[in-house]
């Protein structure tokens, strides 16, 4: 029988209901739940493959975004609904030894995906909202489609934390965070978001703090509750030092779905995003969640590239190489686009920060007119010279006509 995705997932911008932390929490409930930043309908396993480019891709030329690396040795922690290993794409991408389930067996098994297949490494995906963020960053290349990952030789380390129930809390989050260390990621993506403030005390905070410390690349979607267009903040991707992604349409403009804050990093394609699905094939979908694993291949690519820049310059790089709206930093779009091909040219050496474009400079002040308000004694005598000049030419002359009319009047009487 084919998956299907649950409806509570169809509308991308109609997330607010998810976002809402229950209402009879206990003091001691962790903050929740995390709603999941994407997932419209898609059935799957699916028959047939896109066999089109999708246009995110034809954006970028692979040639020069892989003459380099594809990312090989570079291990991605994808923190979702699990990620399927069995679609042909991911296959040799997902790392199955390596992952891990944070969410609580429920208490009729049945119901619970990874039990009912007797797995907890994460490699079951009901939902398929992992298995398309995994294969925005890794899918390997298949005949039949035009669609592969930014980072096609990275390997995918797989940790379920959330369900179609969103039932991931901060501390499963934070679980899952520390065992992505453990397994020596080098980039984490995290496609979920919650508008519940939390502090960098928090279990999650801490734990973010810990990748940061270990040098590990966070990326994390921004989220697809913008449609009010209200800055808020949301988390994780509101913590200091991850990169928050949203969403860019076509047009390189914010994704009327893509919440706007101060966060935001960058912005991604996250409409009409093509990506890979449990079983076989592809479909396309919406949200910053399929924003952040774009952006997440492009770090892989920097972490295989220049394996010596921190976490920090590879996110400084990513920022300041961004197509840019303004000179400057937006609540909607962040530093700009992320361009891939750009943000593998480090040649320059890693940014610290990013900071906006240089101004051009200015052309130098033409030189004013020379107003003088007296005359100079050299202007006075070159005036009295032209006076003089044009006086004595004018007394030659006359001397001159005198002279004729004179010899001309002495001829007429010698007649």
């Amino acid at each position: 029988m084919p998956y299907r995705t649950p409806a509570v997932l169809a509308a991308a911008t109609a997330l607010t209901a998810l976002l809402t932390p229950p209402a009879a929490a206990s003091p001691a409930a962790a903050p929740g739940p995390y709603a999941l930043d994407g997932g419209g309908e898609c059935t799957f396993p699916m028959k047939k493959q896109i066999e089109g480019t999708p246009w995110p891709l034809q954006r970028v030329l692979l040639d020069e975004l892989w003459q380099d690396t594809k990312g090989a040795g570079i291990r991605v922690a994808v923190i979702d609904t699990g990620v399927d290993d069995i679609n042909p794409q991911l296959k040799k991408a997902v790392d199955a030894k390596s992952g891990a389930d944070f969410l609580k067996p429920l208490k009729d098994a049945s119901d619970d995906a990874n039990a009912k297949r007797g797995k907890t490494d994460g490699t079951v995906d009901e939902v398929g909202h992992g298995t398309k963020v995994a294969g925005i960053i890794a899918a390997r290349p298949r005949k039949g489609t035009g669609f592969v990952g930014l980072a096609p030789e990275a390997t995918i380390i797989p940790i379920r934390q959330n369900d179609e129930k969103n039932s991931g809390k901060s501390d499963t989050m934070a679980k899952a965070i520390d065992h992505a260390l453990a397994k020596k990621a080098r980039v984490i993506n995290i496609s979920q978001d919650t508008t519940q403030p939390l502090t960098q005390n928090s279990d999650l905070g801490k734990a973010v703090a810990r990748a940061l410390a270990a040098d590990v690349v966070v990326v994390a979607s921004a989220g697809n509750d913008g449609m009010d267009g209200k800055l808020k903040n949301t988390y994780p991707a509101a913590f200091p030092g991850v990169l928050a992604v949203a969403s860019s349409d076509r047009n390189n403009e914010r994704a009327v779905f893509s919440q706007s804050g101060t966060f935001v990093g960058v912005a991604a394609p996250g409409v009409d995003v093509v990506s890979t699905v449990p079983g076989n094939g592809q479909c396309v979908d919406n949200g910053t969640s399929f924003s952040a694993p774009y952006v997440a291949g492009v770090a892989a690519l920097l972490r295989a590239k220049y394996p010596k820049w921190k976490a920090h310059e590879v996110v400084a790089q990513i920022e300041q190489t961004a197509e840019r709206s303004i000179n400057g930093h937006d609540n909607h779009v962040g530093w700009g686009v992320v361009d891939p091909v750009r943000a593998l040219d480090g040649d320059a050496g890693p940014p610290q920060a990013a900071t906006p474009d240089p101004a051009p400079p200015r052309p130098p002040a033409p030189e004013p007119a020379h107003l003088a308000m007296t005359e100079t004694p050299q202007e006075r005598a070159e005036r009295l010279a032209t006076y003089a000049l044009g006086i004595g030419g004018v007394l030659v002359a006359v001397v001159a006509g005198s002279a004729t009319v004179i010899r001309d009047s002495r001829r007429k009487r010698a007649r």
